[in-house]
């Protein structure tokens, strides 16, 4: 048996720009636009067919980016508004958590709105008054029941709704994305709960950006993209689906966010002929040169380029293992920097340099072709330098390059400085910038086990 079926489900919203102020009725209708002012300027589809079913008793998750259609789907689920097109059953009591304070009266007291809620929900004032005490003390809010709910934090006005809720003995139990205003010792009590609802036939549909919950908890989960469904089923499947549909995506707007970097940075435009030789590689447009002046500190530098121009970085791409160009990668993975450079005469001192930055400017690693002691042939016409890091042990996080090409004592020809930008994600809740190499050790067999 189903606890819901939603069959081609459709919501239209209507879109209205401001319209014209009239000051009575009678010069509304004298202007004859009138019956103008209430024509939407545009439809905007929230939903777009979407047909799924969830059995009873089945813990269901709802994950996409925001604005993909899953509050308008759960509002809908709630019987908040119709479906513009198809049905939707849900069968037994349901309850939602859907927006934090939905249903509460600020200016009257936390005991009064349970009851006013019970009795919304359909519980009769005698069952509400025997279950009072359970409903306050799970949300912790003893000392506070009697206070007005405009009061209260949003925390507090959190707790107390799902405490509502959950103690309705709801058959199907809707949550949005409320539990993210929670403290941990809260979450793990409505992790709890879910878990009896479920060990009780309940079913239980949760909307959260939390994929790591979804996995745990629910039995199937639904991906819904631009209103569309884009996956259904086993939890876990769908949520590698839906990592990697946002890791591509993240790809593409780092890769765009590069390209925006590198055209801002003070620049002077120079008209230059490409040649087949000189001509930067695909993606990679070649970059301006800049009239900026090299920063006294370098640790203090925001992003922007100089140097003498002797010789010029033209394309810097980031790529993966398989020499594709990225900008999302794995943490423990290889990536691989790719400088194509150009110098117009041939120059003996040169040598290379890459910079490693998080997000907070702090510089994570930096080393050049002296350093690493390199041999550099000598740089005549267009020369592609590779710089590859693998394993690259940095911990999930956004960063940026420096890149540059210099002479041995420094005097830069060409600086690039953060003007690449890449992430780094990772299955591992590790914390700091990089990640050492280590191995746990016990002394005793019952403590553990060493792991490397």
């Amino acid at each position: 048996m189903n606890a819901i079926e939603a069959t081609e489900v459709r919501k239209v919203y209507r879109r209205f720009s401001q319209r014209r102020q009239f000051s009575t009725l009678k010069s509304a209708l004298l202007s004859g636009v009138f019956a103008k002012s209430f024509r939407p300027d545009e439809a905007f589809e929230a939903l777009k067919g979407v047909s799924f079913n969830v059995p009873a008793g089945r813990s269901f998750g709802v994950v996409g980016r925001n604005g993909s259609g899953k509050s308008t789907l759960l509002k809908l689920l709630a019987g908040i508004g119709k479906p513009t097109s198809g049905s939707i059953r849900v069968a037994g009591r349901v309850t939602a958590l859907i927006e934090l304070g939905a249903g509460f009266h600020p200016e009257i007291s936390g005991r009064e709105n349970v009851f006013i809620n019970g009795l919304m929900l359909g519980l009769s004032r005698k069952e509400i008054a025997k279950r009072f005490d359970q409903i306050v003390a799970f949300a912790g809010l003893e000392d506070f029941i009697d206070a007005p709910v405009k009061t209260y934090s949003s925390g507090m006005y959190m707790r107390l709704g799902f405490a509502v809720a959950t103690h309705v003995n709801p058959d199907v139990l809707l949550v949005d994305e409320v539990l993210a205003v929670g403290d941990e010792a809260f979450t793990h009590k409505c992790l709890d709960t879910f878990a009896d609802l479920r060990r009780r036939g309940r079913t239980v549909v949760l909307v959260t950006h939390s994929l790591d919950l979804i996995e745990r908890f629910c039995d199937e989960a639904l991906w819904l993209d631009d209103g569309v469904v884009r996956g259904h089923g086993d939890p876990r499947r769908i949520i590698d689906e839906y990592r990697l549909d946002v890791a591509r995506a993240e790809d593409r707007e780092l890769t765009d966010g590069n390209l925006v970097a590198l055209a801002q940075a003070p620049t002077v435009a120079v008209a230059e002929a490409a040649t087949d030789a000189g001509a930067p590689a695909a993606g990679s447009p070649a970059a301006p040169e800049t009239s900026a002046t090299e920063p006294s500190d370098m640790f203090r530098a925001t992003q922007g380029r100089w140097g003498s121009r002797e010789a010029k970085i033209v394309a810097v791409d980031l790529l993966t293992a398989e020499g594709c160009p990225a900008s999302v990668f794995e943490s423990g993975g290889r990536m691989r920097v790719r400088m194509r450079v150009r110098a117009e005469e041939p120059l003996t001192d040169v040598a290379f340099g890459v910079g490693v930055f998080n997000a907070e400017g702090i510089c994570c690693y930096g080393t050049n072709t002296l350093i690493d002691s390199e041999t550099v042939s000598p740089l005549e016409g267009v020369a592609e330098v590779h710089f590859e890091i693998d394993p690259l042990d940095l911990v999930a996080g956004s960063y940026r390059l420096d890149v540059a090409v210099h002479r041995a004592n420094g005097t830069p020809y060409d600086y690039h400085r953060l003007l690449y930008s890449f992430r780094v994600t990772s299955a591992i809740a590790d914390v700091g910038i990089g990640r050492l190499r280590h191995r746990w050790r016990f002394s005793s067999g019952d403590a553990g086990s060493g792991q490397s």
